[in-house]
């Protein structure tokens, strides 16, 4: 393992994203804000407790996993998308580093990004809702493989992106719609029986429901399904970025 190729591209993905630090920081809280006023406070007064939780408490988890997810896979897709558009990329792949090295250095800064973003809008919340996280290591321990499988996926979208229209496909019309309607917002109990059963096809269920239950105790499914989930899909994306390295699909002319 060659630590310091892995570090160089960490530091060097680090410091871009300081460099714009007030911007990265300021959007999601304001963002959060606003899902608070309008959801928290104008719906949530009118809504009953769900699950015996109050509505505005019950959605911060939902919104945490909104911002965590998408800017996980923009952070990701960008890091490695750029590189391929200027032509950089070469670089990476002619040096003595394996797929593993480059995935660290690109992925890891692309999680710590997100994790980051994650913490901030967690403590933008206590300002609005007074609330007990009740398995606070474990909530650590999901937002932590949140934002790595997501910045994996991200990673896999920037190769596959032609250009900067493409990179903004998937998050925009696929993980977004994925993440309202896999329970962000609600409890998936609270469906009809037949959209309890396709919504159970959505895999961000899985990745709220476990989140919601480090929060509240609460889950739509139990905790070993989400764990399971979430190591599968990290698993299948791993295999797929080292598919693309193996065969120079989308990053090799």
């Amino acid at each position: 393992m060659n630590l310091g190729a892995v570090t160089a591209i960490y530091k060097a993905e680090m410091a871009r994203f300081f460099r714009t630090l007030l911007q990265s920081f300021i959007s999601p809280v304001i963002s959060t804000s606003l899902y608070f006023v309008v959801f928290g406070s104008a719906i949530g007064s009118r809504m009953d407790r769900v699950e015996g939780v109050e509505y505005a408490a019950f959605i911060i988890p939902g919104l945490i996993m909104l911002s965590v997810m998408t800017q996980a896979t923009s952070n990701a897709s960008f890091a490695i998308y750029f590189p391929k558009f200027i032509g950089t990329i070469y670089e990476y792949l002619s040096a003595p580093i394996s797929f593993l090295e480059v995935t660290l250095g690109f992925v890891g800064a692309a999680a710590t990004k997100a994790l980051f973003i994650g913490l901030v809008i967690l403590a933008t919340s206590f300002l609005f809702v007074d609330f007990t996280i009740l398995h606070p290591v474990s909530m650590l321990a999901f937002l932590i493989l949140t934002c790595i499988s997501f910045s994996l996926l991200g990673f896999i979208i920037g190769i596959w992106a032609k250009n900067f229209e493409q990179l903004q496909l998937i998050p925009l019309l696929v993980i977004t719609p994925l993440v309202f309607l896999g329970g962000s917002f609600y409890s998936i109990s609270m469906l009809p029986p037949a959209w309890q059963v396709v919504t159970r096809f959505n895999p961000v269920v899985y990745l709220i429901s476990g989140f919601r239950w480090s929060f509240f105790g609460q889950a739509d499914v139990s905790i070993g399904v989400s764990l399971a989930a979430i190591g599968l899909f990290t698993a299948i994306c791993l295999g797929i970025i080292w598919l693309i390295f193996r065969t120079g699909w989308r990053i090799r002319s």
